[in-house]
C-alpha cells in the first residue's frame, strides 16, 4: 500500500532539488579525454557544451580524489580561458600529475552577487564559489598508479655513494637498479620507506581536508661503491609495481680541480590552474635554463642548491607532488640540495621562538611545521630539531660538504643559530677544520639573508643577531661567498665586515675575512618589498643604492659557479634571456704570489676579488672624474693581461641598478 505522506516527501524532494540544483546542470555536458593516463602521456583535453548564457565568472573545478567537496578542489580555471567561450561550449588541457588519486572535474555558475572578498587567495582576489555545480565529469586515472615517481638525487656522507629518492603510492618493496652500462644494470641496492600522516601536520590548512592528500610513501635508497667521475645508469621501482625510464648521472670526484653548481632560493612551482594560493610561474624558466646548462656543460659532476622557500606548497599537499615533478628532469640526473626556509617550517608554536623574534616568525609554514621537508629530503649528516608536536623530528638543518675545490656550508635560519647552540658548535667546528689547501674557497648558504638593502624590516631583529654571533664565524674563517634567500631579487655587495666595505677601491692588498654576500632568492617568486626608500620618500628607494650594494636586480633567474682551483666564478643568468647579467670573480688565495726585498716569491693568504658588470655601471664622482676613469680603464687591461703574475690581489667597483 502506498503511504499517504508520498506525495509530499516528492514535493519536498522537488523544492529541494529547484532551490539547490541549477536548472541548468541537466543541459551542460562534461567530458574528459583521455580517462587514463601514463607519465608520458599525462595531459586531459577537458570539453563542456550547453552552457546558458555564459558568464566571464564561470569556472571548471579539479579534484583529486573525486569524492572531495565542492570547495575542497585542488584548482580551477575559468572557461574563458578557452576561445569561443561565449558559445557555452569550450575546452581545455591540463597536464596533470600522479596524486595516487583518481580526478574528476565539475563546472560551477558563480555569479557576481555572491561574490565574497573575505574569501580570497594569497593575492585577495575571491575564490570562485561553489553553490551552483552544472556538470560534473566521470574520472581520470592513472596507469600503474603505484609506479615510482619524483625521482631526486643527493649526496650522502661518502664520495662513492648517490643517494636516490623517489614516491610510490603503495610503499611496496622496491629498488635502485644502476651500473656503468645502461644496457647491463648490474647493481641492486633496497630502499627504505617513510611517510607521512595527517596527524603530523601541527596547523591549518595541512591538518585539515581542503590541504591534506595521502603524500604516498617515499623510499630511499643508496648507491654504492661508484667510481669517481663517472657516468652510472640507473632505474627504481620493481618488477611488481613497474620500474621508471633509465636515468643517468655523473658520480662525485674530490680530485677534481672543477667544482660546477647552480644556486638560488624562492623558487617555488608552477601549476597549470590557479589554486589557494599563488603559483610561481617564472619557476618553470629557471628549471628550463638550469637544463640548458646542464646539457651544454656536458658530462661533469654538478649540483643544484636550492637555499629554502622550495616548493610553497604551504599547507596544501599537493602542491609537492606539483614541485617534484617539475625539477625531475634536473634532479633525476644531478643531485638537489636544500636548506629549510619560512616557507617550510614556521608556524606559531615553533619550538625556538625568542622574544625578539615574536615579529619574525610567522604562519608562513602552512602548518606542515617541517615534516614534508624533513621526510621528502635527506641531506648529508644528521641534524634534527624537536617539533615538539609529536611529529617526526625536523631534519636536513644545517650540513656540510665538499665539491670538488669548495666547500659548502649549509645552515639553518628558521632554527637555534645562537652562540653555544647546537647548530652553532656545528658551524664552527666545520669551517675551522676545512683544508683550504683541498677546497681553497669556502660557501656559506642559509634561507634569510644577513644583508640586504631591501626594505624587509620584519627580520631587522634577525640580521642583528646574524651579524652578532654568525658574522664573526665567517670572518674569522675567511669564509669566501654567503648566500642568502627570502628577499625575491638578486643583490651582490662588496666584501663586508660589520656593515663595512673591506674596499672598494681599485687595488688592495687582501680581504681575507671580509666574504662577499648575495642575496640569490629570484628563482621564481614574485612578491616583494621594495628597496631601502629614501627617508624623505618612503615610495621611491634610494638611487643610487648603498655604497656597500655593487649591484641589485630585479631579473628572475639563478646564478651557476664554476670554480678552479684558481678562481671561482658566480655569474647571475636572467630568466628573460638566459645571459649573464652580472659575474664576481674570485682567484684563489693559494695562487697569488708577492716578492719580498730579496727576491723571495711569497705566498699570499686570503681570496682576490674581480667583479665584472655585463649592464651599465656607475662609480662615484670625483672632482677628478674623467681623469679617473682613463686611467682606471689603462690599469684595468693591464692588470687582466698580467693577472697569471698578480702581486696583489685586485677589486673592480660596479655600481649599478637594474630595473
Amino acid at each position: 500500500m502506498v503511504s499517504h505522506k508520498t506525495p509530499r516527501i516528492f514535493s519536498v524532494l522537488f523544492v529541494f532539488f529547484a532551490c539547490f540544483v541549477s536548472p541548468s546542470f541537466s543541459r551542460v555536458s562534461l567530458s574528459v579525454f583521455p580517462t587514463t593516463l601514463t607519465r608520458a602521456n599525462h595531459t586531459v583535453t577537458v570539453r563542456w557544451s550547453g552552457v546558458d548564457s555564459p558568464s566571464d565568472l564561470d569556472w571548471l573545478g579539479i579534484y583529486s580524489p573525486p569524492e572531495s567537496a565542492n570547495d575542497e578542489f585542488i584548482g580551477y580555471v575559468f572557461l574563458n580561458a578557452s576561445d569561443g567561450w561565449r558559445s557555452g561550449s569550450g575546452s581545455v588541457d591540463i597536464p596533470l600529475v600522479n596524486l595516487r588519486a583518481n580526478y574528476a572535474f565539475r563546472v560551477f555558475r558563480w555569479k557576481r552577487e555572491e561574490v565574497n572578498y573575505r574569501h580570497h587567495d594569497h593575492d585577495h582576489n575571491p575564490l570562485p564559489g561553489t553553490r551552483h555545480r552544472l556538470a560534473a565529469s566521470e574520472e581520470v586515472r592513472f596507469e600503474a598508479a603505484a609506479g615510482p615517481d619524483q625521482i631526486h638525487l643527493s649526496f650522502t656522507d661518502r664520495e662513492d655513494e648517490m643517494r636516490v629518492m623517489f614516491v610510490t603510492a603503495d610503499g611496496a618493496e622496491s629498488f635502485v637498479s644502476y651500473g656503468l652500462d645502461a644496457a647491463r644494470l648490474d647493481h641492486l641496492a633496497a630502499t627504505a620507506v617513510r611517510r607521512y600522516e595527517r596527524k603530523d601536520m601541527c596547523d591549518f590548512p595541512a591538518n585539515s581536508s581542503i590541504g591534506w592528500r595521502d603524500p604516498g610513501s617515499i623510499h630511499d635508497g643508496v648507491m654504492k661503491n661508484l667510481e669517481k667521475g663517472k657516468k652510472y645508469y640507473y632505474t627504481v621501482g620493481s618488477d611488481a609495481g613497474g620500474w621508471s625510464p633509465i636515468h643517468s648521472f655523473i658520480s662525485r670526484d674530490g680530485d677534481s680541480n672543477e667544482t660546477i653548481a647552480f644556486l638560488f632560493g624562492d623558487m617555488g612551482t608552477y601549476t597549470p590552474y590557479a589554486t589557494f594560493y599563488r603559483i610561481q610561474e617564472e619557476s618553470r624558466s629557471t628549471v628550463k635554463w638550469i637544463l640548458r646548462d646542464i646539457e651544454s656543460l656536458g658530462d661533469k659532476p654538478m649540483f643544484v642548491s636550492h637555499i629554502g622557500d622550495i616548493s610553497y606548497a604551504r599547507g596544501f599537499s599537493w602542491v609537492w607532488d606539483e614541485f617534484f615533478n617539475q625539477i625531475e628532469p634536473i634532479a633525476s640526473r644531478i643531485p638537489y640540495h636544500v636548506c629549510i626556509g619560512n616557507h617550510e617550517y614556521d608556524w606559531p608554536t615553533q619550538p625556538w621562538r625568542p622574544e625578539w623574534s615574536y615579529g619574525v616568525y610567522g604562519k608562513d609554514g602552512g602548518g606542515e611545521c617541517g615534516v614534508p621537508y624533513s621526510i621528502r629530503f635527506k641531506m648529508p649528516g644528521n641534524s634534527s630539531f624537536p617539533t615538539g608536536t609529536g611529529a617526526p623530528d625536523t631534519q636536513n638543518l644545517y650540513f656540510s660538504f665538499d665539491a670538488g675545490v669548495v666547500h659548502f656550508l649549509y645552515i639553518s635560519t628558521e632554527t637555534n643559530f645562537l652562540r653555544g647552540s647546537d647548530q652553532y658548535n656545528f658551524m664552527k667546528a666545520d669551517l675551522e677544520s676545512v683544508d683550504r689547501n683541498k677546497t681553497p674557497f669556502v660557501v656559506v648558504q642559509g634561507h634569510r639573508p644577513m644583508y640586504t638593502t631591501s626594505n624587509e624590516l620584519r627580520d631587522a631583529p634577525m640580521r642583528e643577531r646574524m651579524l652578532e654571533n654568525l658574522e664573526p664565524l665567517l670572518v674569522q674563517n675567511n669564509v669566501t661567498l654567503a648566500l642568502w634567500g627570502h628577499v625575491h631579487r638578486y643583490e651582490r655587495f662588496c666584501p663586508l665586515k660589520n656593515l663595512r666595505c673591506a674596499d672598494v677601491t681599485s687595488n688592495f692588498t687582501s680581504i681575507g675575512g671580509a666574504p662577499v654576500h648575495l642575496v640569490i632568492g629570484m628563482a621564481g617568486q614574485d612578491w616583494q618589498p621594495i628597496w631601502e626608500p629614501r627617508p624623505d620618500h618612503t615610495d621611491v628607494p634610494i638611487y643610487p643604492q648603498p655604497e656597500r650594494s655593487m649591484y641589485r636586480g630585479g631579473e628572475f633567474g639563478y646564478t651557476r659557479l664554476v670554480a678552479t682551483r684558481e678562481k671561482l666564478t658566480l655569474s647571475y643568468i636572467g630568466n628573460h634571456d638566459g645571459q649573464v647579467h652580472d659575474m664576481v670573480e674570485i682567484l684563489s688565495g693559494q695562487i697569488l704570489k708577492s716578492v719580498d726585498d730579496n727576491g723571495k716569491i711569497l705566498e699570499s693568504g686570503g681570496d682576490g676579488v674581480l667583479v665584472e658588470a655585463v649592464l651599465p655601471w656607475y662609480v662615484k664622482a670625483t672632482s677628478v672624474l674623467v681623469v679617473g676613469i682613463l686611467v682606471g680603464y689603462v690599469l684595468g687591461l693591464i692588470t687582466r693581461c698580467k693577472r697569471d703574475s698578480l702581486e696583489r690581489s685586485q677589486w673592480t667597483p660596479v655600481k649599478s641598478e637594474e630595473t
